[in-house]
């Protein structure tokens, strides 16, 4: 017995030096350069150097409106697509749990009593018999002793899909908050853009009822009317499909936060949003590797690694051991009784010798991590590309809105002095209407590139991976 003991011992503390199959990790050289684009559409990087970077910039930080900041407060607890991520997370915490303790071995008390009539022929004594047999026993149960690393590369696994697993959960959220962003401003854009569409309707209403009222005098031709009422009828298509484009956005804004908007909280204007801060995405293009997504896709090339390590600790020997001990009497209460003892040891080897569905699982375990490692690759040039195309409208937005404004103040004078000479005889009304048409549109797209600039640098601020919680450095 003595002896038993201390060879299960041995075993014991054997276990910790156990060898791993699986190969060493690496991180892979990321494919795209180390620093940010530079050319003419770049040249603001450089200034905004200065400010904070996205890492070092909560969300409610970041975002300086009011409002803005209690819709996203409201879209974080609501948000049916986030609380399915935060699920995801728990259970794969759950699983690695079970994956980490396969390791350890499963004690399990036992308690069993029969009793057996055994006939007269099959009895040593040649007498029909009743047999009564109890037993009391604590032991492990086909415990495999995890000499190749084959379990724990299975631990490792679920340790990385469940670290994989919380980067889905931050990337959700990221996203979460990025879209509602987007979508409280297009509302904003489009509200400011209903209530330009109905002044000019208006305007264009008191100008076709001033002409109106002149063609009946006979002071102006019949095509002067037609082509006021022209306009008139324009605006009002346009001030339909603004109404409607307001409804869709509150609507599509309600399915994100999971609620409806308080109307208090939704913004009048994009001119009344307050612009969020400005963020830098600092010298070099490494910061791309701390992006949630792209650490989701590292999880995984590394939960491809322990994958190769289970399926090669399948060409080796496995080993498991059954061991209890306990008391048995054919009395039930002779079970803790002198002389009750009993114990058994019971070791067992498998050695593989030939199965050909071994050689096939390790080169799908191959396989999988060139997948793994071409979507880690593909992850960081898509991040990569996503805050250039950013830093590239960063880049010209600001002289875009500059050129525009100066445009919409040209066409305000040219539509006043139009209108003036109209009135006055000079002019004919077409060029009345040509004048307030590209005043219409000049409008429309100033507050089109305003729109542009506020969610670039939402979108900046998302890209560089800011919005999220911070990631546990722990295991679960």
């Amino acid at each position: 017995m003595r002896k038993t003991l201390l060879i299960f011992g041995l075993i014991l503390t054997s276990l910790p030096s156990g060898c791993s199959l699986a190969p060493k990790y690496t991180r892979p050289e990321a494919p795209v350069p180390a620093g940010w684009p530079t050319g003419a559409a770049y040249k603001e990087i450089q200034a905004a150097a200065v400010a904070p970077t996205a890492s070092e910039l909560a969300w409610q930080e970041f975002f300086t409106d009011k409002n803005l900041k209690q819709v996203i407060e409201m879209a974080l607890t609501n948000n049916r697509d986030l609380r399915l991520a935060a699920l995801n997370v728990e259970r794969a915490r759950e699983l690695y749990g079970i994956r980490r303790t396969e390791l350890l071995p499963v004690v399990n008390a036992t308690g069993s009593g029969s009793k057996e009539r055994v006939a007269a022929d099959l009895s040593g004594t040649g007498k029909s018999m009743t047999v009564e047999q109890y037993s009391v026993n604590l032991g492990i149960i086909a415990w495999e002793i995890d000499f190749f690393g084959r379990i724990r590369n299975l631990k490792e696994r679920a340790l990385e899909e469940y670290l994989a697993s919380e980067q889905a959960h931050r990337s959700a959220q990221i996203l979460l908050v990025s879209e509602v962003a987007n979508a409280y401003l297009t509302l904003a854009a489009d509200r400011e853009n209903l209530n330009l569409t109905q002044s000019t309707l208006d305007t264009q209403q008191a100008a076709y009822d001033l002409i109106r009222r002149r063609y009946e005098t006979g002071l102006v031709p019949e095509l002067d009317l037609r082509q006021a009422q022209t306009r008139v009828d324009a605006a009002r298509v346009d001030a339909l499909l603004f109404t409607q484009l307001v409804a869709q956005d509150e609507t599509a804004l309600n399915l994100l936060v999971g609620s409806t908007v308080p109307s208090e909280l939704l913004p009048a204007t994009l001119s009344s949003v307050s612009q969020p801060k400005d963020v830098s995405p600092g010298v070099s293009s490494e910061v791309l590797l701390r992006r949630p997504d792209v650490l989701q896709a590292e999880s995984l090339l590394r939960a491809a690694h322990a994958d190769i390590g289970a399926a090669r600790a399948a060409f080796f020997p496995s080993i498991s051991l059954t061991a209890a001990v306990g008391t048995a009497s054919d009395e039930l209460s002779g079970l803790f009784q002198s002389g009750s003892g009993t114990w058994i040891y019971s070791p067992q080897v498998v050695m593989p010798i030939f199965d050909a569905r071994t050689w096939s699982a390790l080169k799908i375990t191959k396989a999988q991590r060139q997948i793994a490692l071409t979507q880690y690759e593909k992850a960081i040039q898509n991040a990569f590309k996503e805050v250039a195309d950013a830093l590239a409208v960063q880049g010209t937005i600001d002289e875009q809105l500059s050129a525009q404004q100066s445009l919409v103040n040209a066409t305000t004078e040219t539509y006043r002095l139009s209108n003036a000479r109209y009135m006055k005889g000079i002019d004919n009304y077409l060029v009345v209407i040509d004048a307030q048409r590209s005043l219409y549109v000049a409008q429309l797209r100033l507050v089109s590139l305003r729109l542009t600039r506020i969610a670039n640098q939402v979108r900046l601020y998302a890209v560089l991976g800011g919005g999220s919680d911070s990631p546990k450095s722990t295991e679960p």
